[in-house]
């Protein structure tokens, strides 16, 4: 039996057309954060068991929703993600192979309306199919989600649909977001920012993505991306930087 799992907030948009990629699931799970929109109406006439929670990072929802899932296997999809009708086909060929306790699948990561092919979009792997019992998430990862797994994972071919970001407001909103994450995660590792990691940091994951993972092959789009993930490592510097100085300041 395989649980398809879904974590929503405010999800109306793209909850209905997620859920009907995975119909051919044995059980559909969407977990919840209190959405004010028609996320939960649409899910439940579709099928899916709700459930609510408050929100308080990814590694908690998600071990949240393993204890929920019923399935011997679980597989996780994003809002904005959809599944083919070949990645179907192969998951459910995957689940009943005994030699892997969990599976990584690639992502087709469509930014601003563009297949992102360079600048580390793709493969993209995500560790996303899972025997339940075998599986948590790394309660210190509250970003960026680790997953510990009791045995070996096997590779997926075909790949997820990642509708991730339509415009560079919503990019930035996230990534705002995410960055305010990551840099509790770092300060509660005992990490700070110096006055360098403002320029070296940024300087870095611009070089990273633009020249390593090779997004110039594509063109102004890499260029684009490149810079908005080194505005995002300036972000996690200063966010760092700022819980560094608040616990500094005496009481």
């Amino acid at each position: 039996m395989l649980s398809a799992v879904v974590l929503t907030k405010d999800e109306e948009q793209s909850i209905g057309a997620c859920l009907s990629t995975l119909a051919w699931a044995d059980e559909l799970v969407v977990l919840d954060s209190f959405s004010q929109d028609a996320t939960v109406p649409i899910a439940e006439s579709m099928g899916a068991q709700v459930y609510k929670r408050p929100f308080r990072n990814f590694a908690d929802q998600r071990n949240a929703a393993l204890d929920l899932a019923r399935g011997d296997w679980v597989l996780f999809v994003d809002a904005d993600e959809r599944v083919s009708e070949e990645l179907a086909q192969e998951v459910q060929k995957a689940i009943r192979d005994d030699r892997y306790a969990g599976w990584w699948i690639p992502r087709h990561n469509y930014i601003f309306g563009k297949l992102t092919l360079h600048s580390g979009w793709y493969p993209d792997h995500q560790l996303r199919l899972m025997r339940r019992g075998q599986a948590r998430y790394d309660p210190m990862r509250i970003v960026h989600e680790l997953v510990i797994l009791e045995g070996e994972a096997g590779y997926l071919r075909h790949p997820f649909v990642h509708y991730n970001y339509d415009t560079v407001g919503q990019f930035l909103t996230k990534q705002r977001s995410y960055a305010s994450l990551e840099a509790q995660m770092m300060h509660q590792g005992g990490e700070r920012a110096h006055w360098r990691s403002f320029f070296l940091q940024p300087w870095r994951e611009f070089r990273r993505r633009f020249v390593t993972l090779e997004g110039y092959k594509d063109g102004f789009h890499g260029l684009v991306l490149a810079l908005l993930m080194a505005y995002y490592a300036f972000l996690v510097c200063a966010k760092l930087r700022a819980l560094s100085l608040e616990a500094d300041r005496p009481p």
